[in-house]
């Protein structure tokens, strides 16, 4: 039946219900198309509409009426382009005459499932709220009893240990004639790397754009042999370029296996090539963004590089599922994965699992203490930030990793072993830019380590993604920064010598600021691990949950 009441019958939505609007300033705009060029979801396009304009002139009151042709700028209404609020547009406007606004009365949740198929982006939760590390306050200050240091002119010794750390009566050690002898039924000594306290933790290449992966390599490589700042990066899944496997700067990286194995045929032919092994190698069962989820690379982002690293054929999903068929268990891995890849370098690197945040992960704990091979325990909590996910996974699942760590740390000192197997904690890592004070927070809490991965994404290539899931389309491959796209058009947007002086500063920074913190403790030759009588909050409950001082 045709409609004659004038109401638009066809469903669409009004921008009311959308979560970015576009305000456009008519007065400014040259009409010079940058905008419209530039909108990487195609969120608003050149329009052409009929104005009117009433005007009086002379002595008299009657106004007359003209109509003029003009051009201008319009959003769409279609939930395929809508806008995602990058401000793109923004950044390349001579004028100013355009920008979005985010609309905090939208209802674009209620219509983003299209077809039967739930909505997946990029980026971290949609919780603008305070994390609970961020609550954390560092309140044991040394002024008078304890040796307060100087931070500015103090020694330092900002490291910690990667790998498994036996007790001296374990070590399969005897002294003859003053010498250190290798003795006992087992001579076996875990492996353990010397490594700066934060980590960049696992982003693949394929999940963020050469220039990206190139640019971190170059400031890691930088900061190891310039700075003299061991810092460790891990490769995320999917193997690296060839040419850097084979290169002396292998050292410095952490290689991660995945369910999916993409990426390990070129790591395994290279075996017999590497100048260097590997810092250690990140066994991957679970990412705390989407935890029991597994990933997926989209096809538009396996181009030509990527299916080269990753062996794969052009322009297909890459899908990692969220176990593996040898992966049933912690136990089958601590026998299989574990073991195997310790084999495969002649068990001279340390090799560690990543698990997603859960209550379970102190029973994953509790497995690899009783085995001499397993290195550390990577825990990724919930506020992770992920190249792609469900909506509903990223909001709605997940462990925070405060009272994870917390509890796994508490579980190693009733076994009297807080000083064996590392903790490493990721997810959420530097939020809202606090990166050394979670960082430290996380260390008094019982970690020997953290992984921070948007934090680098956003202090060192410009990322526009945020908690109010502004932009994060990574998973399209249409970044408008460059970061996490292999569209050539994209990418040179980045400057990976831009990207590697970024990395300096930061890290760099970081290393200023652990001390800053650290010196009032007393703390200048070792890391406070554990020492939770330096924190406090001021929320009761909290402060009973990590039974650390309450403080208002």
């Amino acid at each position: 039946m045709e409609s004659t009441s004038g109401i638009n019958e066809s469903n669409e939505l009004s921008l009311a219900e959308f979560p970015y609007i576009i305000r456009w300033r008519e007065d400014r705009c040259t009409r010079c198309g940058k905008c419209t060029a530039v909108c990487p979801t195609r969120a608003i396009e050149p329009t052409v509409f009929l104005q009117r304009r009433a005007f009086s002139k002379g002595e008299g009151p009657n106004p007359e009426v003209t109509r003029e042709v003009m051009q201008g700028v319009q959003q769409i209404n279609d939930l395929e382009r809508y806008c995602t609020g990058c401000a793109t547009c923004s950044f390349v406007c001579p004028n100013v005459a355009i920008e979005p606004e985010y609309n905090p009365h939208h209802k674009f949740l209620f219509f983003k499932n299209k077809g039967g198929v739930p909505y997946k982006r990029g980026g971290r939760r949609n919780d603008p709220g305070v994390s609970t590390v961020d609550q954390l306050k560092f309140s044991r200050i040394s002024m008078l009893t304890d040796p307060a240091l100087d931070a500015a002119r103090h020694e330092f010794y900002v490291r910690t240990l990667l790998g498994r750390v036996m007790p001296a009566e374990d070590l399969p050690l005897k002294t003859v004639d003053d010498k250190l002898m290798l003795s006992g039924p087992s001579t076996f000594i875990p492996p353990v790397r010397e490594i700066f306290p934060i980590r960049i933790g696992s982003m693949s290449i394929g999940a963020l754009s050469p220039n990206m992966w190139e640019g971190l390599a170059m400031g890691i490589t930088y900061l190891n042999e310039v700075e003299g700042i061991p810092v460790a990066m891990a490769t995320g899944e999917g193997g690296m370029p060839p040419r850097l496997l084979k290169s002396r700067f292998l050292k410095y990286f952490i290689l991660q296996i995945a369910s999916g194995y993409f990426g390990w045929d070129e790591i395994i032919h290279a075996l017999p090539h590497m100048q260097e092994d590997p810092l250690a190698i990140e066994i991957k069962y679970g990412q705390g963004a989407k935890p029991g989820d597994g990933g997926l690379l989209m096809a538009y982002k396996v181009l030509n590089l990527i299916a080269e690293i990753r062996g794969v054929p052009k322009y297909v999903d890459l899908a990692s599922p969220p176990t593996h068929q040898t992966k049933y268990s912690i136990e089958e891995a601590v026998a299989k994965m574990i073991q195997s890849m310790s084999m495969a370098w002649g068990f001279r690197v340390p090799v560690y699992p990543k698990i997603s945040g859960t209550k379970t992960a102190t029973a994953v704990l509790n497995n690899l203490v009783r085995n001499p091979y397993a290195a550390a325990l990577c825990i990724d909590g919930e506020d992770g930030g992920t190249g792609a996910a469900y909506n509903v996974s990223l909001d709605k699942m997940g462990h925070p990793i405060v009272s994870n760590i917390r509890d796994c740390y508490l579980d190693l000192v009733a076994q009297g072993k807080q000083n064996e197997l590392p903790l490493i904690a990721a997810g959420g890592m530097g939020k809202t830019g606090n990166l050394a004070a979670n960082a430290a927070a996380m260390i008094m809490l019982g970690a020997s380590a953290v992984d921070t991965g948007k934090y680098i994404m956003q202090a060192a290539a410009g990322c526009l993604g945020d908690e109010y899931n502004r932009c994060n389309i990574c998973n399209t491959g249409r970044c408008p920064r460059g970061i996490t796209t292999q569209d050539p058009k994209l990418y040179r947007r980045l400057d990976p010598d831009k990207v590697a002086e970024r990395i300096v500063d930061i890290f760099v920074s970081a290393n200023v600021e652990l001390k800053k913190i650290f010196a009032p403790m007393g703390r200048s030759t070792q890391l406070p691990i554990g020492m939770s009588d330096g924190l406090s909050v001021s929320n009761k409950e909290t402060a009973e949950r990590l039974k650390i001082t309450y403080a208002v």
